[in-house]
């Protein structure tokens, strides 16, 4: 397949190991090179959203050469993230500033995204941002951030912010040259060009499992973030950041060299609905259906959670808070925005003739 499309709008991902020498240190060639670039697609009209790693690396090789060591896990990665963020932002503001543009961070957590308003609150920062020609650079507010409220990593948020921001194409830069058939090491082992869609491939047998030396994510992981922002009516692109001109090569549609496509779904879902797709970590409880609910909800049509197909309900949750729809094996097959209160659902479940306890408009499975 080629890509033919003219991207209005992405959002670009770029890894720790991209932007970090064997090292830690910062690679400002790389920075550079791929600011460059940004540069470049801007004077094209493509508006650019960054989601850029390295704070952590950054902070990590200079106090580990102030003698800064034997920290706890949570302290470590809250300190060299507030260090490594100013100089990675530092950087990053020089160098747009030498290309005559302007740069903005915009630091987030987890907790951003939980409801509805705060979402919409960053989206209306960012698309501000833009409008006025400033490019955002987004990172994970790691010195506040503890292990349960994290991210798994950027690709996740950056795959969010892809979908908040109605982007075209999310392009992950890592240090591969997409996803392969096989162990990458392998001589064998080709790159999957194109992924479409939906398209069911048993990846356990070919998708690598090691993370990177200073991230915290992995190909698994870029994979199942990939298929969910292409379901949602985005292409998404995993690419070797250190290739030269990689941005240019992969919004062009060159296939002169190798990348992984994930075509975009044909017909996308709701801004309401990409919300709540990625909405599973803020999950406040679970609402449990019968084999006849679960055939229903899975079916083509359009249907709502009644209360006449649950089985049970955990957790205490109120009107409007996200919870897991489970299956009768015990498996979470979706999630929705609750329309009453725990209490309340507790009380009508069961029920025919009752108002749904989630509506279709509001729910997304899986």
């Amino acid at each position: 397949m080629t890509q033919q499309k003219k991207y209005r709008r992405i959002t670009v991902k770029i890894g720790s190991n991209v932007l970090t020498r064997p090292d830690g240190t910062l690679d400002v060639t790389r920075m550079s090179a791929i600011v460059d670039q940004v540069a470049l697609l801007r004077q094209q009209g493509v508006e650019v959203i960054l989601v850029s790693s390295g704070a952590v690396a950054a902070g990590r090789s200079l106090m580990r050469r102030q003698g800064v060591e034997n920290l706890d896990a949570v302290s470590e990665r809250m300190l060299f993230s507030a260090v490594g963020q100013v100089r990675l932002i530092n950087r990053y503001y020089d160098f747009f500033s030498d290309r005559g543009l302007t740069c903005g961070q915009v630091l987030t957590t987890k907790e951003s995204f939980a409801t509805r308003d705060h979402y919409l609150n960053q989206r209306h920062c960012m698309n501000t941002m833009l409008a006025h020609g400033v490019v955002p650079i987004v990172n994970e507010n790691d010195t506040i951030s503890v292990t349960e409220l994290m991210f798994t990593d950027n690709d996740e948020l950056s795959g969010l912010i892809a979908t908040m921001m109605e982007s075209q194409a999310l392009v992950i830069l890592s240090n591969i040259d997409g996803v392969y058939d096989g162990n990458p090491a392998l001589a064998e082992s080709k790159v999957i060009t194109d992924i479409v869609g939906s398209q069911s491939l048993d990846a356990s047998s070919f998708i690598q499992k090691q993370k990177s030396s200073f991230g915290r994510g992995g190909m698994s992981t870029k994979y199942h973030i990939a298929q969910k922002v292409a379901d949602e009516g985005c292409d998404v692109i995993i690419a070797n950041g250190k290739r030269e001109s990689i941005l240019l090569d992969v919004t062009s549609g060159s296939r002169e060299v190798p990348f992984t496509l994930f075509h975009a779904a044909e017909h996308p879902a709701s801004g309401m609905k990409k919300w709540i797709a990625h909405s599973e970590g803020f999950a406040k409880g679970e609402i449990h259906v019968n084999e006849g609910a679960y055939e229903a909800l899975t079916a083509a049509t359009a249907t709502s959670v009644l209360p006449v197909g649950v089985t049970r309900i955990d957790g205490d949750f109120e009107k409007d808070d996200i919870v897991r729809i489970v299956a009768p094996d015990g498996e979470a097959f979706a999630y929705g925005r609750v329309s009453c209160s725990a209490e309340k659902a507790r009380s009508v479940m069961g029920h025919k003739g009752k108002r749904p306890l989630v509506h279709y408009d509001y729910l997304y499975i899986e």
